[in-house]
């Protein structure tokens, strides 16, 4: 089995992985908290890997490409958030799921879209790039629009913290240690074949998140299966208007298609991960905030698995001369 055969079978991997991780939850729930205890050290083991396989002494001139860094901007912070928005108001009328939906569609990924990127044909240096440019403008613009569109301060201080310290453990981290192993390698050919190995490493370990993910909040969503089929329409609409957006976004920007592609994956991606601690922190009145990011996380999965077939073969495919 070679790496690319892996990669070519990869969305029959994740599917297989999320219907194993339902079927686990459901049938053995006292293992969720084991699962919950794996899934972070894996995200942060995939990003490693994923930043192993990324010129990293490149980014610098990277950030500097205004077309994209502007048209991320635009999509992420100015026009999706009018669309999570308006979904949030298709919501079940409960304080609670209008919050949930809010947070978990406002915040665009910061980690593991790098890796989707990635598998899916996109230019992930651009994706690395952009990842700290988007935690800072989360940070400073989340407690606005809560309260914009909410006229509550709830979570809002939880935010900064919660925040920060996701993007240490699984950015800054990995991300230095790729470094440092790139740095390594570049001193003799047996150790470039390190970073090599690392190469294989994605699929699978996408594998094992998304298997732990089913797994471990399987008994969150089932508990509250009335709100799913409501819920389940807004996140698609979102998924189909993130991917519309990205399309236009790039004709505007005129970025090629590995840059749309980057586009794609990082408005289709929200921070489920990231917004869930937030959810859990809140008062009990506010509980099916939690169901409410769980089941996203869940729909971004398929979505994403969807996204990683359509994006670079019907969305931005690339171009042939002709």
């Amino acid at each position: 089995m070679t790496r690319e055969w892996l990669e070519q079978r990869q969305v029959l991997v994740y599917l297989a992985c999320i219907a194993a991780g339902l079927f686990v939850g459901t049938s053995f729930p006292s293992l969720a908290e084991r699962f919950e205890a794996i899934l972070w050290p894996t995200l942060g083991l995939l990003l490693y890997a994923t930043f192993s396989q990324v010129p990293l002494v490149r980014l610098r001139d990277v950030a500097l490409d205004r077309r994209f860094l502007v048209a991320a901007i635009v999509g992420n912070f100015l026009v999706l958030p009018l669309v999570a928005w308006g979904l949030s108001m298709l919501a079940p009328s409960d304080p609670a799921v209008h919050l949930g939906v809010l947070l978990v569609l406002l915040v665009p990924c910061t980690d593991w879209f790098i890796t989707f990127t990635h598998v899916g044909g996109g230019d992930t240096r651009r994706a690395i790039a952009f990842t700290p440019v988007s935690l800072l403008l989360q940070l400073a613009l989340l407690p606005v629009y809560l309260s914009l569109f909410l006229g509550t301060d709830v979570a809002v201080g939880l935010v900064h913290r919660e925040l920060l310290t996701a993007f240490f453990a699984l950015i800054a981290l990995p991300l230095l240690l790729a470094f440092v192993t790139q740095t390594w390698a570049e001193r003799g050919p047996r150790r470039q074949r390190v970073v090599t190995a690392l190469a294989w490493l994605p699929v699978p370990l996408l594998a094992v998140v998304v298997f732990s993910i089913a797994a471990a909040q399987v008994g969150v969503v089932v508990a509250s299966a009335g709100l799913l089929g409501h819920l389940l329409a807004i996140f698609v609409a979102f998924l189909l208007l993130a991917a519309l957006l990205a399309r236009v976004l790039a004709l505007v920007f005129a970025l090629p298609p590995a840059q749309g592609r980057v586009l794609a994956f990082s408005l289709g991606s929200r921070n489920s991960f990231v917004v869930l601690p937030l959810a859990l922190a809140l008062p009990a009145p506010f509980e099916l905030a939690i169901v409410v990011i769980v089941f996203q996380s869940m729909v971004e999965l398929c979505g994403m698995v969807a996204f990683v077939w359509l994006v670079p073969r019907r969305l931005f495919p690339t171009a042939h001369a002709g």
